[in-house]
């Protein structure tokens, strides 16, 4: 029996670092984002030499361990041995031995949630083989506490609960903690026009995002008042960005977005830099109203809305570039698991 699992990666289209502590702890954090058909995937294969092995396939990386309580946390793999740790420890796994693989859509550190997708997609895969009752606020939150508490692991909320709800969601982080999902009921009508305005484009650069999310944690320790009053603006995006979604406003997307830009890059140092913001201007000259930096920022995936039929502009411009422009849709389904 083989035990698998997906989880779709995510575009976050407003409110983007309000869902990181201690901003949401102090003030709540609000964030619009929406899952896309590129995924993380993982299955769990259990066999019978008393080993266990991670491999992690689109990265060709691969450690094997005689069973053993707890996997080393050495700097490899060390998302998936942290959810087979904690698997282990509030499960105790009686199976000889067993293999886990993964593979991610999309590079590490590209800005669409991949770390945090693959911790859902292995839990999932846990969860299908041991049928384990987890509910999909118990697994968003079991996922990022493996990150955050057991990892220690610098980011936010976000993107476990993209993961695992799916579809277009309205995410509300409150100050004692806790997380809503709002899953949108969009007209398909509205969603199509969507789909087909934005334009998603890799710069073919990966970053680390825990220098530049460490940065934006001090700032509001620090009480920067620069940082958190752009935090506190782009929460009022995400509740704009929401409206305008539901009320088929979608001539507002591209200067919401904009809007969004112009705040985020006061969050911390390093959010852009001169490379993407020649990119962004020339999307803007091209035809695009605005676009955002995925992620924490520094490199990885941009976004940019197109209306009209200005994106095939808008992608002649952005080829001179580099970098690329990827294919994708809106997908409604997050965790999914199966055994076959």
């Amino acid at each position: 029996m083989i035990y698998r699992s997906k989880a779709p990666l995510r575009i976050g289209l407003a409110g983007g670092g309000t869902d990181v502590s201690p901003y949401s702890d102090q003030f709540g954090g609000a964030i619009l984002n929406t899952t896309i058909s590129l995924s993380a995937y993982a299955s769990i294969e259990p066999i019978n030499d008393n080993k266990v092995i991670v491999e992690a396939l689109d990265r060709d990386e691969i450690q094997e361990f005689d069973k053993i309580p707890l996997l080393p946390i050495d700097g490899t793999l060390d998302l998936l041995k942290a959810v087979y740790n904690r698997i282990q420890k509030d499960y105790s796994l009686t199976i000889p031995g067993l293999r886990l693989s993964t593979f991610v859509d999309a590079p590490a550190g590209s800005g669409l949630g991949t770390s945090s997708t693959l911790v859902v997609a292995v839990l999932g895969a846990f969860k299908e083989m041991l049928n384990l009752p987890l509910d999909e606020y118990k697994v968003a939150r079991y996922a990022y506490d493996i990150e955050r508490n057991d990892l220690m692991l610098a980011g936010g909320k976000q993107d476990q609960y993209a993961a695992t709800f799916g579809g277009v969601n309205y995410m509300e982080f409150h100050t004692d903690n806790s997380v809503i999902v709002n899953q949108l009921r969009i007209k398909p009508e509205y969603l199509h026009e969507l789909e087909n305005n934005l334009v998603l484009y890799f710069t073919s650069t990966s970053r680390e995002s825990a220098a530049i999310i460490n940065e934006q944690v001090k700032n509001v320790n620090n009480k920067i008042e620069k940082s958190i009053e752009a935090m506190h603006q782009l929460k009022e995006q995400a509740k704009l960005m929401k409206d305008a979604f539901l009320q088929g406003n979608l001539h507002e997307i591209g200067v919401l977005l904009d809007y969004g830009f112009e705040h985020k890059r006061k969050m911390a140092a390093n959010i852009s830099n001169p490379r993407i913001d020649e990119v962004y201007e020339a999307a803007k000259k091209s035809g695009a109203t605005g676009g955002k930096i995925s992620g924490a920022g520094g490199g990885g995936f941009m976004i940019f809305y197109c209306p009209g039929n200005t994106r095939y502009k808008v992608i002649k411009t952005l080829n001179n570039f580099g970098g690329a422009v990827i294919n994708y849709t809106f997908t409604k389904h997050g965790l999914t698991t199966w055994r076959i």
